[in-house]
């Protein structure tokens, strides 16, 4: 049975009139009967349903893009492409089916990513697409799964972009580990066996399946002695990759390669080498991942692994509009693709 406006009152202890008034935000409201009534509201999973046709029919244009971080050109590409598709049906502008297509950035707070699914649940989002790497909680993991659940039943879809499936979800999955994996190969069949690893936050999905792609590849070549010692925790940024490449030094002068876990922490990498005084490749090999556009311009150019993720946003805006069907299963997977590169090349003997 729905939640009424009736029940959300009787949980926050106020009249129906009051509860009206914070949704509404048009009557000044006490703060703590205000934090009152939306406790109650999430709790219960309210959602406006206003007898108004207007209201339904502003709401249903408007699709949420869940972003860990907007100035990251990761996600910028990804949700750039995925707006692109927001445009009128068949090209058409002013000819029906535009979406207005809204960023939410969570700066990597689980909680504020639930809280937005809660506030594009109530606004009757036409679409939601959760983009990058899901954070490696049991509890989160459920309650997302629960909130997309909740979205799918009214009518929502659910598109994830580079996440782990779950249910009431179209999936487009990143080849994380096989990319990782084959990165490393690459740089083994150049010859390298002392490499370094600078990982991104333990706790995020990218991050472990990157690095069990990287160790598979190490445990094949039986060069995998020390990949626990080699391997450095960061953020993903250019800083992270500074300071985790002079730990991976202090730890082991004698690398003769670093793959990074994304490219940004590549720059770091590279920078961090440079003021060491070694060259980069004739030192010390640097491989990134992900292909952004800086990439074939860094000096040397660096060797990656591609991600399509302009390809893949403008594929999940297309599922979410309904534009395209769904693939095998609901889960359909994007594949990685070598970037060889100046970064990278044999050892020196």
């Amino acid at each position: 049975m729905a939640v009424t406006l009736a029940d959300v009152a009787a949980r926050a202890r106020v009249s129906a009139a009051t509860v009206s008034r914070v949704l509404s935000g048009n009557y000044p409201v006490a703060e703590s009967t205000r934090a009152r009534v939306l406790r109650a509201v999430e709790e219960l999973e309210y959602v406006v349903n206003g007898p108004a046709s207007a209201l339904a029919a502003a709401t249903s244009d408007l699709v949420g893009v869940l972003v860990n971080d907007i100035a990251d050109p990761f996600f910028g590409i990804i949700a750039g492409a995925v707006q692109a598709e927001m445009g009128a049906t068949v090209g058409e502008p002013g000819r029906g089916g535009e979406k207005l297509a809204v960023i939410c950035n969570t700066g990597g707070s689980p909680e504020r990513e639930l809280n937005y699914l809660t506030l594009l649940q109530r606004q009757r989002a036409a679409a939601v697409v959760l983009t990058g790497g899901a954070v490696e909680h049991p509890d989160h993991a459920a309650a997302v799964a629960a909130k997309a659940s909740r979205l799918a039943a009214s009518g929502t879809r659910v598109v994830l972009c580079g996440r782990p499936p779950i249910e009431d979800a179209t999936t487009l999955a990143f080849d994380n580990r096989g990319g990782a994996r084959r990165l490393t190969e690459h740089l083994l069949t150049l010859g390298h066996r002392r490499i370094g690893y600078v990982a991104g936050p333990a706790e995020r999905t990218t991050t472990r399946h990157r690095l069990e792609g990287h160790r598979a590849a190490l445990t094949a070549a039986g060069a995998d002695q020390d990949a626990e010692r080699l391997t450095v925790h960061g953020l993903y940024d250019r800083a992270s990759g500074y300071d985790a490449t002079l730990e991976l030094l202090r730890r082991e002068r004698t690398l003769t390669a670093v793959v990074a876990a994304n490219d940004t922490i590549a720059l770091g990498v590279c920078a961090a080498l440079r003021d060491q005084g070694l060259r980069i490749p004739e030192d010390v090999s640097v491989a990134g991942f992900d292909d952004l556009p800086f990439s074939a311009d860094a000096v040397p150019a660096l060797t990656t692994m591609r991600l399509p993720l302009h390809e893949a946003g403008a594929r999940a805006g297309r599922l979410a509009l309904g534009r395209e069907p769904q693939p095998p299963g609901g889960v359909a997977m994007v594949r990685a693709e070598l970037m060889a590169r100046a970064s990278t090349a044999p050892p020196r003997a």
